[in-house]
């Protein structure tokens, strides 16, 4: 056991608080070391009576004074800080007594949500989400992968979101390229096929990264450069709610977007290569069987159309599924509806559907805009 104390010229005096045999683990009685002027609490939650043997007892957490970061889970190096050892240790406490609940070992859980739990990053909720999403063979399964385990323990919902965003985003897609085109839909039926195609490719990726997630992830090294150690530290969506002991700065929501955009960048512009590249292909069918169409039909500018497309993708799609996820869907609507699953689902699916037609909307506005349609 650690006791956080400052000794002093003061004689040392020892004082604990009136035991209470009776008082439940949930309300520990903390006793108290002074040396001097310095108090050291120990709290009596740090140690568990197991039901089955009441003589055993497991020593869980330790609670000590003087180290206001003793909470940090490693993310917040970058700016953001922790919100004090308190909460990691109440973390690390409640998540300890969870296992004890559940009648699971520390061992039988991964390693990294493992030390999540040891650090105190995590708190109750979060174990027991875990534990529920076990039992499913699917979420067991998805479990086993660092990406979707984060955003699985963050938003239990969050596959049946990535369902939703990919189902509704031929048809909602489609049908904003024929309100915009109209008579000329047929026409510019190639320009179509290319959009929905990129979109297709992307709609997975604009719900992956913006999606909240529970970090798990270990420290960054100490040789890390400035900007990896901020980037790391920043939250994977930028109004995203923060765990119990921890937080993020200003500047670190910030870096979320600019992160976040990067990415979706890369991805945009990845996905317009191949969209593109399938339209010119078809483009030069067309041609090949209808003699008549070769001066009729251009192929799309490969190049301007992705880039174009990577920009649409930074500002546009990234601002709004930012919002979406972090502020409209965590914390408007999970609060009040976090008991009713299927209707939250429902408004969720109305949500994401809607705001796949603007996004179809503000691109073929976007992409006329800057000469490329």
């Amino acid at each position: 056991m650690s006791i956080a104390a400052g000794f002093s010229s003061f004689t040392p005096s020892v004082r604990f608080s009136k035991l209470n045999i009776h008082r439940p683990l949930h309300q520990p009685s903390p006793s108290i070391i002074t040396f001097g002027t310095t108090t050291a609490r120990i709290s009596s939650s740090a140690f568990v009576c197991p039901p089955d043997n009441p003589l055993k007892f497991s020593t869980l957490a330790f609670s000590g004074g003087g180290n206001a970061n003793g909470g940090d889970n490693g993310r917040s190096s970058g700016g953001g800080g922790g919100e004090g050892g308190g909460a990691g240790d109440k973390n690390k406490a409640e998540a300890f007594m969870a296992l004890a609940e559940i009648g699971r070992s520390l061992d039988s859980v991964p390693k990294d949500l493992a030390a999540a739990i040891e650090s105190g990053a995590i708190p109750k909720s979060i174990v027991m989400r875990y534990f529920e999403l076990e039992k499913s063979p699917l979420f067991r399964w998805l479990l086993q992968f660092g990406g979707f385990k984060e955003r699985l323990l963050a938003d239990d919902l969050f596959l049946a979101k990535v369902g939703i965003e990919c189902g509704v985003g031929i048809f909602t897609k489609t049908a904003a390229e024929y309100q915009r085109r109209k008579e000329n839909f047929m026409k510019e039926l190639d320009f179509v096929i290319s959009d929905v195609v990129m979109a297709i490719i992307a709609d997975f990726m604009l719900v992956w990264l913006p999606a909240p997630t529970v970090s798990l992830r270990p420290p960054l090294a100490i040789t890390a450069g400035p900007f990896t150690k901020f980037f790391y530290s920043c939250p994977d969506n930028a109004f995203q709610v923060a765990l119990g002991g921890t937080s993020y700065s200003f500047l670190q929501r910030l870096g979320a977007i600019l992160r976040n955009g990067t990415k979706l960048f890369a991805v945009g512009t990845c996905s317009s290569l191949v969209g593109t590249s399938v339209t010119n292909a078809l483009i030069n069918a067309r041609k090949a069987v209808d003699k008549s169409s070769a001066g009729e039909v251009e192929e799309l500018p490969i190049l301007s159309t992705s880039v174009a497309y990577g920009v649409y993708m930074a500002v546009s799609s990234n601002l709004r599924y930012q919002v979406l996820a972090g502020v409209i869907e965590q914390r408007l609507l999970e609060p009040v509806l976090h008991q009713h699953k299927i209707i939250l689902s429902a408004i969720c699916f109305a949500v994401r559907t809607g705001n796949t037609f603007l996004g179809s909307l503000l691109w073929v506005d976007y992409a006329r805009w800057i000469g490329i349609q």
